[in-house]
């Protein structure tokens, strides 16, 4: 839209019909060009109310530019179609009020509102109230686009802030203009200083990208890419900083290995997707079973680990172990697979079992296979569940819970 703006402008000096119809298309694709990033800005964009607002506003601001362009100076038409700048968003928002609600939209609405109040009484002024109208106008949309954007990115950094500021600058433009030119005609900036605020924007929201592009690398670099959880990395950091903090105390904290039995054979038999789906949801239901205050991480292919920070008893730690075990012994429906897995938990207390990170993840993983070689040990002497196509067999329980006890 923007681009559309400065090639049409490069026109509006023709003569007749061309040159107003490049001043129309100059200015409306100005003013769409804040009401798309407003609508885009806002955190319901999709529902449908949204939708019809924006449209309200870009149909009105289209024929209300249409009017002062093409019309005769004060048009009784731009009488009727100022108020509709407020009348329209009000009358969507208070249809849907009951189902949707937003302080924001709100905003916006009270924006426009304004508007409309201001154009009725300022457009039929003289010679100049088409100019007055036209900058008010273009005032409000890029006013809508700061707060818009300040809500979307309530964050301290460079490419925020330079974005925020950029928006009002480029709001602001709208009435420095006019008052220099009423005031202190004797005041000459170039074209490229008004413009100025559009690049500031451009460049903010380039240093945005970047910014995302730096947080989420710093999230890969932490966190498991399938599941979501702390990697090995993460995992050893949280670990360390808890047993400091231990220490300070003189409190306990647990570490809990677990591992799923016979997790190859999920995809050996039905696929990788579908183990790769199997992880996701173990995560999930760890994730959902212990205090928001422990940690859950997967730090390997199929080994998830779980810090359990104070108050925590080894007794706590070996009942979290059984809950999370359970949670496996009902089979997983995976993309139209019926899937059972189990689990072998190792448990280690700091700092009962070890007095740093590297000996307690040794501890709890001796006991996670010492569980594990003991139920295969078990497991051998009983005959083999035949396997039905379209399912992974469920593996026996295989659980250190014991030698932490």
């Amino acid at each position: 839209m923007i681009m559309i703006h400065f090639g049409a402008f490069l026109f509006v000096g023709a003569p007749g019909l061309a040159g107003n119809l490049a001043n129309l298309v100059g200015l409306a694709s100005l003013a769409w060009a804040g009401m798309l990033f407003t609508w885009a800005a806002v955190p319901y964009r999709n529902r449908r109310s949204s939708l019809a607002i924006f449209l309200a506003l870009v149909t009105v601001s289209a024929l209300y530019l249409a009017i002062l362009v093409f019309g005769p100076a004060g048009a009784p038409a731009l009488n009727l179609v100022a108020p509709l700048f407020g009348a329209l968003p009000l009358a969507i928002a208070l249809a849907v009020v009951r189902r949707f609600n937003h302080p924001l939209r709100w905003t916006l609405v009270s924006l426009y509102l304004v508007l409309s109040v201001f154009l009725v009484s300022a457009q039929n002024r003289g010679p100049n109230g088409a100019a007055i109208a036209v900058n008010a106008l273009f005032f409000t949309v890029y006013l809508g686009c700061a707060i818009q954007f300040w809500h979307a990115y309530p964050r301290a950094t460079t490419g925020a802030f330079i974005t925020i500021a950029g928006f009002f600058a480029w709001a602001s433009v709208f009435i420095v203009g006019p008052f220099l030119g009423s005031y202190f005609p004797g005041i000459h900036l170039e074209s490229e200083m008004w413009n100025l605020p559009k690049y500031v924007v451009a460049v903010g929201m380039i240093l945005l990208l970047l910014e995302d592009q730096i947080e989420h690398n710093k999230y890969l670099a932490l966190h498991d890419e399938l599941t979501g959880l702390p990697n090995r990395r993460l995992f050893q950091d949280r670990l360390a900083t808890t047993l400091e903090r231990s220490r300070r105390s003189g409190s306990q904290t647990a570490l809990l290995l677990i591992d799923l039995d016979d997790f190859k054979q999920v995809n050996d038999s039905v696929g990788h997707h579908v183990g790769d789906e199997l992880l996701k949801r173990v995560g999930a239901m760890f994730l959902g079973r212990i205090r928001r205050s422990d940690t859950v991480a997967r730090t390997g292919g199929d080994e998830f680990s779980v810090i359990l920070e104070e108050p925590m008893s080894r007794a706590d730690a070996v009942r979290v172990g059984r809950s999370l075990s359970q949670l496996l012994e009902e089979p997983f429906e995976v993309n139209g697979h019926t899937v059972h897995v189990g689990a072998s938990v190792g448990i280690a207390v700091f700092p009962d079992d070890a007095s740093d990170a590297e000996s307690l993840c040794i501890a709890a993983d001796l006991r996670m296979y010492a569980g594990k070689h003991a139920a295969k040990a078990k497991g051998a002497a009983e005959p083999q569940r035949p396997f039905r196509p379209g399912s992974v067999p469920a593996p026996e329980p295989r659980t250190g819970l014991q030698l932490a006890e």
